[in-house]
Order: structure tokens, then sequence, then C-alpha cells
């Protein structure tokens, strides 16, 4: 009674029938009942005499059924029923359930007599059976609370909660912006670099000369006898995809002068300098969706952590912005939230879940920027696996306040914590090729950068001026909102005249990858989807032509797999057509039996412009004694190249074949869905190889069997394609196999400096990740929605 604080319901119910009736049914006859209090008020707990002893509970229901030591147990089960048609979960309490305003139907009125009340007065208590008497009653620490209703906690006290999961609003305008009008805002960029004319100039010449080059070699070849349809086609395909290789040459050759050279960082930002004081408060942003929230609270915390070490952490407040669609999920969240907030009580962080997720991502953090933005003046973006140093937090943040021109800073995360071959052969790769190709594009995309949507920096001034993103026209998919919001953004950004920059030379910035192959092709499935997507976002009037070259890359990326195919068929076609089969020469034996000088000279300068990113990364890699180091040394470092390569061959047929299936589904109109990331060990049993795998492996026997059938020299030529198709399911479940990878890092193998010496923050998240419950007792769960 003490918890109802006057409000009683509205009166009693019909004249001799139970009172419950005649009350709101939300009240579910918990008058008596030991409730939770919020901040330091105390529990107030209530003494159970020893008539409410040994009644059956709603929890001990779902145990065996045993015979009660008093009375009969249908009877109590009876009872028992009566009430738990009022009591409901939070995890029950949401918008689909279409009776819970509703009253309860008029129940069958219990017989009277003191036994009879008091078995169905104590069901109301959550206690079990077999305890002693006279006790106190505990408040439990989760049970159902009524958010309506006029009794145990009014509609004020879950206002309270909502304000204490988040601070006052600071509400923003974020207009959203056209696409078909709009100009670009041309002003002096400050913090721009130096020779952009020449630097961009450098990597389109290099690219057209190179391409122009292997064109003239091909249509030397096509040309003896006139091109027919076949081979212009094949001339059409291969002068993209050799542009392809070669602009990704030239970059990568900048990124491996200025790797070795050791540049200075740019935006003043250097990482052996002290930390510099920062003046303005910074908010991290980590939108969730379905995710584990214990492994995403460990994180959490390990940066919070890293951030508090620096001296500096009361300039940061932090924000889990859920999207969580699944009501377990989203009390653990809570749960989680509260935990850490229990664990961390000087650190200002934050929750809200959404009810309506529209525009996914993009939408979770304009609703932010919309709702509280204006207390911040710059936001970071961290994925649900990313960790990032207080130390580089620091620099970013006092990089933005010192360049007012910046409205982006991208910075290079790396990919830690790898388990299984896979994870472990693109963490390895990551590492020694990554910053070698970031450097490269860093060089020349200079103050118009793009944007990979997480361990970002953004002005939210910036962000909230130009970054309302509108709805697509068009057909399905490419219709609605936008997908892979992170380019579009960053279009947007520098069409509104500020600079976007990424420092790839700042480490300190990490994130997990994929575990399995399986888990990478889901997920460019969704990423293809909305790459190609932004050729209805290529013609936006206004963008700067460095913003569109970064929508044909990106478009690019997912078009070179059926291009790739293509090419593949038709140089098979070409020489079935003129009869080389038939005479036992193989494909490379028809283009030699021309010009063999030409065909070999084109081979050879592919084959240099596709490996050279790799060898550029590993030279790069040996030059430096703590890269090398950290790569298990030179000839691990060397070995674990080879093994990469050649399980990247194996899986190239696989990937080719996965991503023009999806070109083609986005094409006809299917729909990739939103599903949470698989981020653990990946186990995947045979059966679900089948599956997904089948298809691969159908392809690669019937292309085996037919090129055996007119050749076995072609057979032989095309084996390294075949051998990857037909067989994907153990390729697949190798890559894919914890045990094998983690023999290869007790082995040394693919090894990256941040596994032999891991920071602070990787080690104290993996500590924290094994300890679910963070260290702090169970606080209550209650659903709160921002």
């Amino acid at each position: 009674m003490g918890r109802a604080a006057r409000r009683l319901g509205r009166g009693r119910g019909a004249s001799g029938g139970d009172s419950h009736r005649g009350r709101i049914p939300r009240q579910h006859r918990r008058v008596l009942a030991a409730g939770r209090c919020l901040g330091n008020r105390p529990r107030e707990p209530l003494a159970l005499p020893a008539a409410l002893d040994g009644i059956e509970t709603l929890e001990s229901r779902a145990r065996p059924r045993r015979r009660h030591a008093r009375g009969r147990a249908p009877r109590i089960r009876r009872a028992g029923a009566v009430v738990g048609r009022g009591f409901r979960r939070r995890a029950d309490l949401g918008r689909d359930a279409p009776t819970r305003h509703c009253r309860e139907p008029r129940p069958h009125r219990q017989p009277g007599g003191p036994h009879a009340r008091r078995r169905r007065l104590a069901c109301r208590f959550r206690i079990r059976a077999g305890r002693c008497k006279q006790r106190t009653a505990p408040a439990p620490a989760s049970r159902w609370c009524a958010a309506v209703g006029n009794l145990d906690r009014p509609v004020e006290r879950v206002s309270d909660l909502q304000r204490v999961a988040m601070p006052p609003q600071s509400p923003v305008s974020m207009p959203i912006q056209s696409l078909r009008q709009g100009e670009l805002v041309r002003r002096p960029l400050r913090s721009a670099p130096t020779g952009m004319g020449w630097r961009r100039g450098f990597i389109l010449a290099t690219t057209a000369a190179l391409t122009l080059l292997a064109a003239y070699q091909i249509w030397w070849l096509l040309r003896i006898g006139g091109i027919d349809l076949l081979e212009g086609l094949l001339l059409l395909v291969f002068v993209p995809l050799f542009a392809w290789i070669a602009q990704s040459f030239a970059s990568s050759l900048a990124g491996f002068v200025l790797v070795l050279q050791r540049r200075p960082a740019r935006l003043g930002i250097d990482p052996h300098a002290p930390l510099p004081e920062l003046h303005v408060r910074t908010a991290l942003l980590m939108p969730t969706y379905n995710e584990d929230p214990e492994r995403l609270f460990a994180g959490l915390q390990a940066i919070y952590e890293s951030l508090r070490a620096t001296g500096q952490g009361e300039h940061f407040d932090l924000f889990v912005l859920s999207d969580t669609r699944d009501a377990g999920l989203h009390r653990r969240e809570w749960l989680a939230f509260e935990r850490l907030r229990a664990f961390c009580p000087e650190a200002r962080i934050h929750y809200r879940r959404r009810e309506d997720n529209h525009e996914r991502k993009a939408g979770n953090i304009a609703d932010w920027v919309r709702r509280w933005g204006g207390a911040y003046p710059q936001f970071l973006i961290l994925d649900a696996d990313s960790l990032m140093t207080g130390d580089t937090l620091v620099r970013l943040a006092a990089a933005m306040e010192a360049n007012d021109d910046v409205a982006l800073v991208q910075t290079l995360p790396v990919i830690v914590n790898g388990a299984t071959v896979f994870a472990r052969m693109q963490q390895f790769s990551g590492r020694m090729y990554g910053p070698v190709i970031a450097h490269g594009v860093a060089w020349w995309h200079g103050a118009e950068s793009n944007y990979w949507g997480h361990n970002a920096l953004i002005r939210t001034q910036a962000f909230a001026a130009h970054g309302g993103l509108p709805e697509l026209k068009g057909t399905t998919p490419f219709r609605g909102a936008v997908l892979s919001h992170d380019f579009v953004e960053a279009a947007l950004l520098r069409r509104g005249g500020w600079a976007l920059h990424m420092v790839p030379t700042l480490e300190g910035s990490y994130e997990e990858g994929p575990p399995t192959l399986t888990d990478m092709l889901v997920r460019d499935r969704r990423w293809c989807q909305g790459n190609l997507q932004h050729g209805g976002v290529l013609p936006a009037r206004g963008l700067h032509w460095v913003s569109r070259w970064h929508f044909l890359i990106g478009i690019g990326h997912y078009l070179t797999a059926p291009l790739w195919a293509m090419l593949v068929l038709i140089g098979l076609a070409i020489p079935l057509q003129h009869g080389a089969f038939i005479e036992g020469m193989s494909p490379a034996g028809y283009w030699m039996a021309i010009d063999d000088g030409r065909f070999l000279g084109v081979f050879v300068l592919t084959m240099v412009l596709l490996f050279a990113p790799k060898i550029f990364g590993f030279i790069a890699t040996m030059a430096s004694r703590r890269m090398r180091r950290g790569c298990g040394g030179a000839l691990r470092g060397f070995v674990s190249l080879l093994i990469e390569n050649i399980l990247a061959a194996l899986m190239a047929p696989i990937t080719m074949y996965v991503q023009s299936r999806g070109v083609a589904e986005v094409l006809a109109g299917r729909d990739s869905g939103w599903d949470a990331q698989q981020r653990d060990d990946g186990r995947q049993t045979w059966g679900d190889l089948w599956r997904n795998y089948r298809g691969t492996t159908a392809l690669g026997a019937i292309m085996g069997l037919g090129a055996w059938m007119m050749s076995p020299m072609l057979a032989l030529w095309m084996s390294p394609m075949i051998i990857g198709l037909v067989g994907s399911i153990p390729i697949v479940r190798l890559t894919s196999s914890r045990r094998i990878g983690l023999a290869l890092q007790r082995a040394g193998l693919f090894a990256t400096p941040e596994e032999r010496a891991p920071p602070d923050v990787l080690v104290r998240a993996g500590e924290l990740r094994g300890d679910l419950h963070l260290g702090a007792p169970d606080p209550e769960a209650t659903t709160v929605h921002g």
C-alpha cells in the first residue's frame, strides 16, 4: 500500500465479487506486492504471514509438477492460472499485443472462505514453495512493471526512467536534401592539401596509359580477319576491367611511396606528440540492431575506460542507439546498460531505443541528430564491433576543433580478433596491404575523401545542414531509403562546401571482420544493393566530380564480378567458334598462335597489376621493424602471404559466382533485407554448406565435364576455376574452422602487430566479454523508449 501513492483505482467492483474486476486490468491485483524503487529510494519489504508460505508461483509452474505439501495441486494451479492472465513480462509488452488494453473476461467466481482467499492472495507474491515462514519478501530482481494503470507504478516513473536513460533534448534542424536541386558550394578549404591537381592527374594519366596500352595489344590480336560480334564484346568488357586494376595499381604505387617516406599525418595530427587539450564535448554513438548486448557493452566499457585513462573522459558522452526488434535482446540491452552505468557511475552513458526503425542505421543516427545533436558540436560513429583507443579519440576531437572547415575525419579501422582461418586471413591481408592502399587513396582524395560509415568523426553542424537523406525514386529495389548511406552523406557534405579527410597514419582504430566466407557474402549482398542504388544518386546536381568517382568505384566493385565472368566465357567462346579445341589447343594456345608476343605481354602486365598492391604491402611491412616483428618475421610473413594468395585464388570463383548472382537479384528487384551480422566463430554444418553452395558445386561440375568432353587441354586450362567451384563446400568448411585458425595462430602464421602486442583497449574488451555480467548486480529490467 505504501507504493500506491494514493492511486487506488476507480473504486469497488460489483458487490460480492472480486474487486479486481472493477479496476483497470493493468493493476493485475498486485496491490500489496513489494516493488522496486528508482534512485536511492529504499525497497519496502513486506512480511509474509505463515498462511502465505509454500504457494506455487508463476516461475515454479514451469518446473516439473509435483504434489504440493499443502492442499491439492490442481486447485493451486487454477488459482495461479487466473492470476497468470494478468501478468505480462516486459518482453511480452509490445505494439503487437492486440488485447493489452482490453479488459479480461469476467473470471469464474471463486468460493469464499479464508483458505481460498489466502491461496488467491498468495499467488500475487512471487515466492518459492518451501521457504521459511514469517520471512521478509524480497523485491524481485526482474519482474513485470505496469506502465499504464493506477497501481504499483504510476506513469510518472516511466518518464523518470526516460530522463535517466537520455539527457535533455537539444533539437537541431536537419532538412532533407534534394538530389534534383543544389549547387556545389565553392569556398577555400584551408585543410585541403596542396598539389591536388597533379596528384589526381598522375592517377588518371597512369590509369589511362596502362589501359590504352593493353587495349591496343588486344585490338591488334583481334583485328586479324576482322572483328566479329564476340571479339567486339571481348574488347568492350576487357577495357573497363583493365582500367579497374590499373587505377588500383596507380593508387597503391603512390601509397607505397608514402608509407616508405613516413610522412606526417594531415590535420596536424601527430601520434607521438603530447595529447592536446579539448574544449568541447563529443558524443560517441553506437547504433545497434539485434546485436549481442553483452558483447556490445563490453566494447563500449573498454572504450570509456581508455578515454578515462587519458584524463579527458569528461569531454565525451556515450550513446547506445538501439534499433533492436527482438524483445528479449532489447531487455538484455537495458540490463547491460544498467550494469555498465552501475559499474561506471561517473560516466555519461545513455541508451535509447526507437519504436520505428525507419531508414535503418541512417535514420537511427539522423533521429539522434535531430533530437540531441544541438548539445554536441561533433559526434563519432561506432559499429557494434568497433573499438578505439582513448588516445585516438582525443586526437581526432582536437583535430576537428582546430580545423573549422572539416566536416568528417575517417580513420583506417584495423581488423582484429580473428579466430577462424578466413577471419585470420582477412585481418592479415588487411594489415599488410591495407596501409598501402589507404595511404594511396587518401593522397589523391585530399579534402574530398569518402566515408565508410563507422570509426569516423563528424561535425554536427555540417551533418545536420547537409546530411538529411532523401527518399530515392524509381523501381524496386532502387527506390526508397538510401541503404549505403555513408557514400551519399559524404557527397552531400562536400556539396555543402565542407572538407572530408582520411587519416590512415593515425592508429588505434579497430573493427572485427566476418568469421566466414558465407558471412562476408551475406554482408556483400546487402552492400551490393546499396552500391548499385547509387546509380540513382550519381546524376544528382551539384556533386563534386570526385564524389561521383567514389560512386562509380563503389558500383564497379560489384559489377566487376559479372564482367570477369563474361570475359572468361567470351574468351572461351572465341576459340571454340574457330575450332581450336578440336585441334587439341587450349585457349591460351589459340591466342598465342595468333601473336605470342602480344598475348604474353598483356598477360604478364595483367598479373603485375593484380599482384603489385600485395607486393608493395609486403615490402612496406618488411621495411618496418615493428611491422615485420608483428607479422612474425620475414619468413613467416612470406609463408602467410603465399597461403593467403592460394586460398584467395580458390575462393575467387565462389565470390565471382555469388556476387554475380547478387547483382542479377538486385536488378531483378529482389531486396536484400536487414539482418544482424554474425560476429563470432561462425560454425556451419554440412547441411548449411550444401544449401548455400550446391549451386556453385553443380556449376563447377557442369563446366568441368563440358570442358573435358570438348578438350582435355581446355579442362586443364580451366582447372583453377573448376576446382574452386566444385570444391566450394570443403573450401568454405576449411576456412571456417576455428580449430585450424588457432593452430595457425600458434604457428605464428597470419599474425599481426595487434595480435602479438595487443593494445590495452583490445585486452580489456576481451576480459569484459568473458564476464557477461560486467561485474555488477542485476538491475531492474524495464522497457524504456526515447
